[in-house]
């Protein structure tokens, strides 16, 4: 894809119209010199790339769309293009309210603070025992090491209960089925689902463990019993929400630490602003990037008139950089006062394991800051992203001084 740094120089509507393609590898790299052109030439545009469908990047009209369900759906696609074949129901991203209230219901209760404190102490062993793991070295792929185990052993050992060995299975799967250009993603999106009902039939044998699984396994949806495709459905979401998100995040974060070491030195000096750290990286550095929905009706937003059937993709991480809503935006901020960043989505979908991803990466970025000094990226690198719908470094290979070993040093 002719990006707007090496093509035209500009993004107009023109441009948008026969070049803009979120499914283009490339795009990844440009993406935020991109999103900031259109935001300021052309916030809501077409692209007639696959099929056709509007990008929408400044953060009024996204809250616009995403908040009126009623007008732009989610039950016919959140992806652009909707994948051939029958529709695969992930639950509850791919349904509307008032059915959607209903799935959301099931697993809510299982992610709230009180919920999530309470998985503090064993997520915290964790990090520590994943950078044990390679903290002698000196070296590491951050991406391999820590960034894709961590959330995914953290989420399998306390909220589903599932086998830690069959993590690397299920990462493989998630990773490949955010990847839209690739042809391998809808057959890892069925394989994933595969895994799921093999997880759920078992889970039926062992019995129940009072969790978000026990939760959905003994739903009932619309006053019957929920389905096994359902059933299905929802871990589905779970799963994917759980694991590649979180790893993105931090992925670009350790980016962001070797870009700039004044921010592990200010974190160092005044640890009490890492919860602030944790919401900069989420709005510059979020990974959960867009998601589509369709117009019921016509209806117009941001002066343009978008039709009953027509795809609206909403970028989060544009919306987040908005010059309108955010001073200095492209700055990262310990002392940002105000920091509104819609990382996890809006409106009736909003991600419901915000408060356990937020948990997760305060503490690595606590744990990272106590033990690795020097962190840089190793000389030669050149970062490659996998992009559409989640952004993520595909490695992040990192030089740095083991914080221990350089305080006997200094001894």
């Amino acid at each position: 894809m002719e990006s707007a740094e090496t093509g035209p120089g500009r993004i107009d509507d023109e441009w948008v119209e026969k070049h803009f393609d979120h499914l283009s590898p490339e795009l990844g790299r440009d993406l935020h010199a991109t999103l900031a052109r259109a935001r300021s030439r052309c916030p809501v545009a077409h692209s007639d790339q696959h099929g056709g469908f509007w990008v929408a990047t400044r953060k009024e009209d996204i809250l616009r769309i995403a908040q009126d369900w009623k007008t732009f759906s989610s039950e016919d696609g959140i992806t652009v293009p909707v994948p051939p074949g029958p529709p695969m129901k992930i639950l509850p991203v791919t349904v509307d309210p008032p059915l959607q209230r209903e799935f959301r219901q099931l697993t809510n209760p299982y992610f709230r603070p009180a919920v999530v404190s309470e998985w503090e102490a064993p997520t915290r062993d964790l990090v520590n025992r994943l950078i044990d793991g390679f903290i002698e070295d000196g070296s590491c792929d951050f991406m391999e090491a820590f960034a894709r185990p961590f959330p995914g052993l953290a989420f399998f050992d306390l909220a589903l209960h599932a086998p830690a060995e069959d993590l690397d299975e299920v990462n493989g799967y998630a990773i490949m089925a955010s990847q839209l250009h690739r042809p391998e993603a809808m057959d890892c999106l069925m394989k994933l689902a595969g895994w799921i009902g093999q997880f759920i039939e078992r889970r039926h044998r062992d019995g129940p463990r009072g969790d978000v699984v026990d939760a959905v396994l003994a739903a009932e949806i619309e006053g019957r019993p929920i389905t096994d495709e359902e059933a299905v459905g929802t871990i589905h979401l779970l799963v994917l929400g759980g694991l590649e998100t979180t790893a993105g995040v931090l992925g670009m974060a350790m980016l962001r630490l070797c870009e700039h070491p004044e921010i592990l030195a200010a974190l160092r000096e005044r640890p009490e602003l890492i919860p602030n750290a944790v919401e900069e990286f989420l709005r510059l550095d979020g990974s959960f990037a867009c998601i589509a929905r369709t117009a019921r009706q016509d209806t117009e937003v941001g002066g343009q008139l978008i039709k009953a059937g027509e795809q609206v993709l909403m970028y989060w991480v544009s919306a987040n950089r908005d010059e309108a809503e955010f001073e200095n935006p492209d700055v990262f901020d310990l002392d940002r006062a105000r920091n509104s960043h819609i990382a996890f989505g809006a409106g009736p979908h909003r991600c419901a394991g915000s408060n356990l991803a937020r948990m997760n990466l305060r503490i690595a970025l606590d744990e990272i800051v106590r033990r690795l000094h020097d962190i840089r990226l190793q000389p030669g690198v050149d970062v490659g992203f996998m992009s559409t719908f989640n952004r993520a470094p595909i490695s992040v290979p990192i030089l740095f001084t083991p914080g221990e070993r350089l305080a006997a040093a200094n001894d």
